[in-house]
């Protein structure tokens, strides 16, 4: 029996499944499924919730889950259905994480800018106050602005926006003095273009750029802070579907029933944490980092 040359053996290699959706992790996926529910949920509330959350039923009071098909989570101590409430709670929830970090972002990067692109004083002076305020804990210190403006939603995320500008601030600062010292800058202002369009053609864009990236995992701190401020009931205010106010309303009946307080407690959770999950692979991304 002669051998086969090696040219004609058929050599078996294993098969290996691919993941149909390239480098996206199943666990990014399902963050983003979520995050897409809770999306939905705030933009179409009316069309998803099977009852009214602010209207008191007949409904026996703190139903448990699945204990009745007309109330899938139960209802509260005043018979309201817990899933309205749920889906309601979802748009005052979006709107702090994103409306806080807007105001973060924004005053973050016109801080960072004037300090990276001003002068020597200038930087020193902004930057030294930047220290003094990243050395008071975020939540304490939206505690301190809403002392002075006061208590309700709006001031509770004008509160947490605020809170969020240091961090941002010296973010963009840091970025700045990268980029002004990249290569294309410096052949742009070689070629004797103003000094005002290089900063906003090629500077801002690309100081600016990685703190975006990195705001997506600011929205998930937003939106614990404001369940934490309403929780306190510094926040949105009882009997408002809010997912932090749902709480501080549930813990009054935690020894009736639980669920009250796991359900919203859980949604807050979720949402962090997918928010989490996205904004770090978005990061991943940017920095050019292939998946592992």
């Amino acid at each position: 029996m002669t051998a086969q040359p090696l040219s004609s053996r058929r050599t078996l290699r294993p098969v290996v499944a691919s993941w149909p959706l390239g480098n996206v992790r199943p666990g990014v996926l399902l963050a983003a499924a979520y995050l897409v529910l809770v999306v939905l949920a705030a933009l179409f509330p009316g069309l998803l919730a099977p009852h009214n959350p602010l209207t008191i039923t007949t409904a026996p009071p703190f139903l448990r889950p699945f204990q009745s098909p007309q109330y899938i989570l139960g209802t509260d101590e005043d018979g309201r259905d817990m899933l309205s409430r749920m889906i309601y709670g979802a748009r005052p929830s979006l709107e702090m994480g994103l409306g806080a970090t807007g105001i973060g972002v924004v005053g973050g990067t016109t801080l960072g800018l004037l300090a990276g692109l001003g002068g020597r004083i200038t930087s020193t002076v902004i930057m030294r106050l930047i220290d003094v305020v990243l050395s008071i804990p975020d939540l304490l210190l939206a505690l301190v602005v809403i002392a002075i403006l006061g208590t309700g939603t709006v001031d509770a995320l004008l509160a947490v926006g605020v809170a969020s500008i240091p961090a941002y601030a010296r973010m963009v600062r840091a970025q700045t003095h990268v980029v002004r010292r990249a290569a294309y800058v410096e052949a742009a202002a070689g070629l004797g273009i103003r000094r005002f369009t290089v900063i906003r053609r090629h500077m801002m864009p690309n100081a600016v750029r990685p703190v975006l990236v990195l705001a997506t995992i600011g929205i998930g701190t937003a939106i614990g802070y404001g369940a934490s401020l309403s929780f306190l009931g510094l926040g949105t205010k009882p009997p408002a579907p809010e997912w932090g106010s749902m709480l501080a309303e549930g813990i009054q009946f935690v020894n009736n029933d639980w669920v009250m307080v796991f359900i919203p407690g859980i949604a807050v959770t979720l949402t962090v944490l997918c928010v989490t999950v996205v904004g770090r692979d978005l990061r991943r991304r940017a920095e050019g980092r292939t998946a592992g």
